[in-house]
C-alpha cells in the first residue's frame, strides 16, 4: 500500500473516530470547565461552616474502654468537645470528654442544635430529616445513620446520628459539580467507578483519533507550481 493510500485510510478513519468520540470529548471538556470553575474549597462548602473553637487544654476524662480501638481523639464538636473512638469493625462512637460517660444518639431537637451551631451562613433552617444507613440521599452516600439539616438556601448539613459529627455540607453548588463529576467518569448512578470499560474505551479511541489528526497535520504536501512557458527567462 502506498503512502498516499495510507494517508487516505487515517484521514478516514479519523473522520469516523472524530464522529464516534466528538460528543464525549465535548463533554468531557465542558464538565471540566465547570468542576474547576470555583475552588474546590467552595465547592466542598468550607465558606459555610462556621469555626469550632480549639478544644482547650485541661484535665478531661478518657472513656474506659472494654476492647481494642482502631483510634481514639479528642474533638471539637458543634455541641462541644468530646471523644471519638473508631471501633475494630468501623463503627465511631463517641464518649463525653467531662465524664467519660457513652454519648446518646442525636435526636432530631439535637441535630437542629448542632446544624445552627454548625452553619455559616444567614439562610433559615428549614427541614431535619432523618436517613438510615441503606439509603443516603444522593448528596451523602456515607453508608452511616444521619440527620439532614435543610437551610433555605439549599444547603445541606449532614450530622452523624451516632456522634453528632458533622458528615458534610452541601450547597447547590457542589450538587451541580457532583452531577458533572458523574457525567465526566460516565457514571451517573454512583458516581465512584473511574475505571469501567466504557469510559476505558472512549478515552483509548480519543487518544487514538487524536493521533491520527497529529499524523496527518504534519504530512509533508509537496505543492506543484505550474509556471506558464512564457513566463520563463
Amino acid at each position: 500500500m502506498t503512502r498516499r493510500k495510507i494517508m487516505r485510510l487515517f484521514a478516514r478513519w479519523h473522520v469516523w473516530l472524530g464522529w464516534l468520540v466528538g460528543v464525549p470529548v465535548l463533554m468531557w471538556t465542558v464538565t471540566g470547565l465547570i468542576m474547576v470553575w470555583h475552588p474546590i474549597e467552595y465547592v466542598r462548602g468550607n465558606h459555610l461552616r462556621a469555626e469550632l473553637p480549639p478544644v482547650q487544654t485541661q484535665a478531661w476524662v478518657m472513656p474506659q474502654l472494654e476492647s481494642p480501638v482502631r483510634s481514639l481523639s479528642l474533638q471539637s464538636l458543634p455541641d462541644g468537645p468530646g471523644w471519638i473512638v473508631v471501633q475494630e469493625d468501623g463503627n465511631r462512637v463517641r464518649y463525653s470528654a467531662t465524664d467519660g460517660s457513652p454519648y446518646a444518639a442525636v435526636e432530631e431537637g439535637n441535630a437542629r442544635s448542632i446544624a445552627a451551631t454548625a452553619y455559616a451562613g444567614d439562610a433559615a433552617l428549614e427541614a431535619v430529616t432523618f436517613f438510615p444507613a441503606d439509603a443516603n440521599p444522593l448528596d451523602l452516600r456515607a453508608g452511616v445513620d444521619a440527620w439532614q439539616a435543610r437551610f433555605a438556601d439549599d444547603t445541606h448539613i449532614y450530622i452523624h446520628a451516632q456522634t453528632g459529627e458533622v458528615l458534610a455540607v452541601r450547597s447547590g453548588w457542589w450538587r451541580v459539580f457532583d452531577f458533572m463529576w458523574g457525567l465526566h467518569i460516565m457514571d451517573l448512578q454512583e458516581r465512584e467507578d473511574t475505571s469501567h470499560p466504557v469510559l476505558i474505551i472512549f478515552a483509548a479511541l480519543g487518544v487514538a483519533g487524536s493521533l491520527l489528526g497529529c499524523v496527518l497535520m504534519f504530512r509533508r504536501r509537496k505543492a506543484r507550481v505550474q509556471v506558464p512557458k512564457g513566463a520563463r527567462a
